[in-house]
């Protein structure tokens, strides 16, 4: 343990000094209000060069619902853009794609303000292609920033991917054609499988599981400093537990514990959890919201934060272990 820890402690400092290189960000993407844009401190994304806000908007819990008299996501977006989120998190199953769908009315006018990053859950050459093309109408844009391979489970077959008609194939054909600028891959069920994937074919960037539950220590002592040293952008999920946030202070539990739910006896509040993530050698953490309300709350904790020291990781991994 200590040999993994002293290990994962020297690659994130690699880490979190290659972070310190000037992205191209501020030529990328347009603001409507710079000042605004100073509430969320930009972080490279890996090796891509690109800055991101520290805070990304996912595309789940609110954003996956379709809009009603009780229920404006297309505002949630809106309002995440004009207080400096600028990292949109969907996927085309996130509710059959209403998810893409929401994003896809502001992306229509606001475009060039967003990186945009969304998932195929095929693994061959044809079906990518399909769902890429199905994924651009919905978000009614040409073109995603980040296109990532979602959820690489504990069986996944590596193999399959490089064939000819695999997923990789597809992903660097589109890359290509310009259709996307980077390439990545998620999963929270295998931090081993991820470590294979990350060692077999070259990803820029890294979407998985980063919270202080005993469970998800792989993915922070074995597949972080990997994914350091590939110089990846790190994306963290899952901050607050999944699903309705079961880690914070309040929220009920989970009646079983599903691989996406990281439940605990022990619960602490939101700033903690967000503080905990960032502190991390990560570039940005996904958080869903349910409301306006919950969207200000998340952007004015990471806004005024010091992310937390090793002794206070540490403190609150052994708390929720």
């Amino acid at each position: 343990m200590k040999m993994r820890r002293r290990k994962f402690l020297k690659l994130a400092a690699a880490c979190a000094a290659g972070s310190q290189v000037a992205g191209v960000g501020a030529s990328d993407l347009t603001f409507r209000d710079t000042g605004l844009r100073q509430k969320l401190r930009p972080r490279s994304l890996g090796k891509t060069g690109v800055e991101v806000s520290s805070l990304a908007l996912g595309g789940v819990i609110g954003m996956q619902l379709p809009p009603s008299d009780s229920h404006d996501p297309v505002a949630i977006a809106e309002t995440a853009l004009d207080l400096g989120i600028s990292y949109f998190d969907t996927s085309p199953d996130y509710n059959n794609g209403q998810s893409e769908t929401n994003y896809g009315q502001v992306l229509a006018r606001r475009r060039k303000e967003v990186f945009l990053a969304t998932k195929t859950n095929d693994r061959t050459y044809d079906g990518t292609m399909r769902s890429i093309e199905q994924s651009l109408k919905r978000l009614r844009t040409e073109r995603v920033d980040l296109l990532q391979i979602h959820g690489v489970s504990a069986g996944e077959d590596l193999d399959a991917w490089g064939k000819p008609r695999g997923v990789i194939a597809a992903l660097h054909k589109l890359r290509d054609e310009k259709v996307i600028r980077f390439i990545g891959l998620t999963g929270h069920e295998s931090a081993a499988r991820l470590q294979q994937a990350i060692e077999r074919y070259e990803f820029d960037t890294l979407l998985t599981t980063l919270n202080p539950v005993a469970r998800r220590q792989p993915f922070r002592e074995d597949l972080l400093p990997m994914a350091c040293g590939k110089r990846m952008g790190i994306i963290a999920m899952k901050v607050m537990g999944g699903g309705n946030g079961c880690l914070v202070t309040g929220n009920p539990l989970q009646q079983v514990l599903r691989p996406y739910h990281d439940q605990t006896a022990h619960q602490v509040k939101a700033p903690s959890l967000l503080r905990y993530t960032l502190g991390l050698p990560v570039s940005i953490a996904v958080v869903g919201v349910a409301t306006i309300e919950q969207l200000k709350a998340n952007i004015e904790i990471v806004r005024s934060m010091n992310p937390m020291t090793l002794a206070e990781r540490q403190e609150l991994e052994t708390a929720m272990a």
